[in-house]
């Protein structure tokens, strides 16, 4: 474990995040167990986090947890259903979970410059000349592909899907790609996979 993982400070952030992602009133049931999404959807972030990188900074760690705190807070449908609406909506999320991961990580005591980094990365600052964020661009399209295309699928016609998955694609390093085509995927996800692909 790395020095700081194990540090009071790095700890009580953590344990922060999860407490106010444990507020999501929205669930999804992993065998058999119900659990806060969002809460859910932070800890499978860090799993990919460490899976692409094991010696993960200290600030890429934090905004691993962070990146979708509280996201339930500010909903879609209170802003226009088109593609200027959901634009909005997603800047004004990675603004809100920006702010709300700094008022954490000030209250147990990182500095300025900890805090910015995380910001940062949360804003998706640098994406393509920031290793960093690299590595969590790629975990976030990873934990898509793995936890999310099936119900994608079940929402969406496959040429939604198709271009949803060229999007994430074009947004991964070739380590993340490596990640992602070693995933167990169903004939219908295996099936658009590989026509956004060709």
């Amino acid at each position: 474990m790395s020095e700081f993982a194990a540090s009071p400070r790095f700890q009580s952030a953590i344990r922060l995040f999860d407490d106010a992602n444990a507020g999501d009133p929205h669930r999804d049931r992993v065998d058999g167990v119900e659990q806060p999404r969002e809460l859910l959807y932070a800890r499978r972030l860090t799993d990919w986090v460490l899976a692409l990188a094991p010696h993960a900074s200290e600030a890429l760690r934090l905004a691993a947890r962070c990146q979708h705190l509280c996201r339930w807070e500010i909903r879609r449908d209170t802003f226009p259903d088109d593609r200027a609406g959901y634009l909005r909506w997603r800047r004004e999320l990675q603004q809100f979970h920006a702010r709300k991961s700094g008022e954490i990580l000030a209250s147990v005591g990182y500095d300025a410059a900890t805090i910015d980094r995380v910001q940062g990365l949360n804003l998706k600052k640098e994406l393509g000349k920031n290793p960093e964020m690299q590595v969590l661009e790629d975990a976030l399209c990873l934990v898509f592909l793995q936890y999310q295309l099936t119900d994608l699928l079940q929402k969406a016609d496959d040429e939604k899907v198709v271009n949803a998955l060229r999007k994430s694609w074009g947004k991964m390093s070739e380590a993340g790609r490596a990640a992602a085509l070693k995933l167990s995927f169903g004939e219908r996800e295996r099936a658009v996979l590989e026509r956004a692909l060709s």
